[in-house]
């Protein structure tokens, strides 16, 4: 499959998903006696609801339309009930059709962290702090985070965190117990990812290899969930401090491209706070 055909199939099979989590009801359309061979809606009937012709819609989701304009693409994603990550998602979609995308080159080699980023690390003593880029590849960590991610470096390979969660599940849900929510959440961000650099190498490599021998990567994946990657909590198992529940941020690494610094960061004085302060005591008298 060529590069034009992939970015045509991409957009086929996001917004075929989309389609099918939409039933006539809960576009408003009357009800009908025929039997339907689709679960969501059928594409004339988003081209109905869109104000476009069937013919239009059905070259746009096949990928052939033409540089749509942006009401149009803001009509099918209101009648596809797009969010926001999703009516971005399918726009990198779009774009990745018109011939300045296909000269593009391939997404550059992620560069390591900066000096700053490393003393800004090292810092945190009471914080666990970690830098991903967008493939989610471990790039940095300071001691503390180490610890907190200390499963994501015994799965062969580069440090990432969907190898982990796929490729060594039972570890990955005993680190996370809700372990459910992150996955889907993590494969929600390859996504995105994929839109954004679909001819990444590295990336096609990690997918394939996630597809190939994870069953529940392979379903993730085909959902076509899209997910951008922000702050919220998160919660962790660990032997030395139990089951806590961690809130953090997100913090785009201007020198770098994709890059991610994610700093957990407990109250002060709470449980949470205690917890990582006794952790980091635990791991400076261990070594």
């Amino acid at each position: 499959m060529d590069d034009r055909e992939a970015a045509r199939s991409a957009v086929r099979e996001f917004l075929t998903s989309r389609r099918g989590r939409i039933t006539p009801a809960d576009a408003g359309l009357p009800a009908q006696s025929t039997r339907r061979r689709v679960k969501g809606l059928r594409r004339e009937e988003v081209a109905l609801l869109a104000g476009m012709s069937p013919e239009y819609y059905v070259r746009l989701e096949r990928g052939q339309a033409t540089g749509p304009s942006a009401g149009v693409v803001d009509a099918v994603a209101a009648v596809l009930r797009l969010d926001a990550d999703e009516r971005a998602h399918l726009g990198r979609l779009l774009a990745a059709l018109t011939p300045e995308a296909r000269r593009r080159k391939p997404a550059p080699a992620a560069d390591p962290v900066t000096p700053g980023v490393r003393v800004l690390l090292d810092a945190l003593d009471h914080l666990p702090a970690v830098v991903l880029n967008a493939r989610l590849d471990v790039v940095a960590v300071n001691r503390l985070g180490r610890v907190l991610y200390a499963p994501v470096f015994d799965v062969p390979g580069p440090p990432n965190a969907a190898r982990l969660l796929f490729l060594d599940e039972p570890r990955a849900r005993e680190l996370f117990p809700h372990y459910d929510r992150i996955a889907a959440d993590t494969v929600a961000m390859l996504r995105i990812e994929a839109g954004r650099h679909p001819d990444d190498p590295r990336l096609l490599e990690l997918v394939g290899q996630l597809s190939t021998r994870s069953a529940g990567f392979r379903t993730r994946w085909a959902a076509n969930d899209v997910r951008a990657h922000r702050g919220g909590t998160k919660t962790f198992r660990h032997p030395v401090v139990g089951e806590i529940t961690l809130p953090y941020e997100n913090l785009a690494v201007d020198a770098a491209d994709g890059q991610v610094l994610t700093v957990f960061t407990p109250r002060p004085g709470s449980p949470e706070a205690d917890a990582m302060r006794l952790l980091a005591s635990w791991t400076a008298s261990a070594q």
